[in-house]
């Protein structure tokens, strides 16, 4: 009877295929394997390498075959398992959110660092997954989060989240093209990772990132900061003081600046990523009242 179930194939032999055809890409590192085949088999990565010898019933096999040609044709892993880490959690992910990266957990960080009231009415403005917005919620217990989004799906991707990390109590997900359906003067803090890369540099960015991942949250038109040229001129309706956190693209640091003055917003700090690059710029509205009179 067992013979009818299983595929005649261990574990071991399949781990080791898998990472010999992913080897052969030029994107995919061999280790994934484990991952993908631990993901069908319900073990962790370190399990599923130390069962060589275990029989994997067909049907198992076969996802696995499934998931690895998928990975093969460039789709990112963390949309193969559903999910990925930011700031120690977990969240959902699919192709209508962006993969969250390290990066953007910079803006957790200088968010977290700002002298905020008890409890801080705070906007996301492009949630995608609702990383930033659900961490803050997390991190700052007393927060009300809205979390703004032009996409349905990533709404729906971002409530989901609300809910699988218990907040949505105080993650609201609402549809909005960047601020426009607010009323800027209710809050207290505003955070983005908005589009930032220009579209001429499609042609060079990897096929997992320009055929899986979604276009509206990754491209800018123009150079890739008009984005961020239209959010900091709707952030000059945010009272005076009240914090902007923004990511940025690499190189955009002097765009970004320029847009920032233009908009009447001073740039209070300007923190690097892990490779030093300007990532995250915090922003205020000037308050002109404190000029010296001319």
């Amino acid at each position: 009877m067992a013979a009818t179930v299983l595929s005649g194939r261990l574990l071991g032999d399949l781990l080791r295929e898998g990472r010999r055809r992913l080897a052969a890409t030029a994107f995919a590192p061999p280790r994934e394997a484990a991952l993908l085949l631990g993901a069908v088999l319900g073990l962790t990565e370190a399990l599923t390498m130390a069962r060589d010898d275990q029989a994997v019933p067909a049907a198992a096999a076969a996802r696995f075959e499934a998931l690895l040609a998928r990975r093969l044709a460039g789709e990112p892993v963390a949309y193969l398992l559903g999910g990925r880490e930011f700031y120690g959690r977990r969240f959902a992910v699919d192709q209508r959110v962006l993969i969250p990266r390290p990066e953007t957990e910079h803006v957790v960080e200088a968010a977290l660092a700002l002298a905020l009231p008890a409890a801080p009415r705070i906007l996301d403005v492009g949630t995608g997954s609702g990383c930033l917005a659900v961490t803050l919620a997390l991190e700052l217990r007393g927060a009300t989060v809205t979390a703004a989004d032009l996409s349905p799906g990533a709404l729906a991707v971002a409530a989901g989240n609300a809910r699988r990390h218990g907040v949505a109590g105080r993650v609201a997900a609402v549809a909005s093209d960047l601020t426009v359906a607010f009323d800027l003067g209710r809050f207290d803090l505003v955070v983005s990772n908005p589009p930032y890369v220009d579209p001429a540099d499609a042609p060079g960015l990897s096929p997992e990132v320009c055929k899986f991942e979604p276009h509206l949250a990754l491209f800018s038109p123009g150079s890739g900061d008009s984005t961020l040229a239209r959010l900091f001129g709707e952030c000059s309706r945010l009272r005076p003081g009240v914090p902007l956190v923004v990511e940025i693209g690499a190189g955009q640091l002097d765009a970004a600046t320029r847009h920032a003055a233009a908009a009447d917003l001073e740039v209070a700090a300007v923190l690097p990523d892990y490779a030093g690059v300007p990532r995250v710029l915090v922003l205020q509205r000037a308050d002109r009242r404190r000029d010296p009179p001319r």
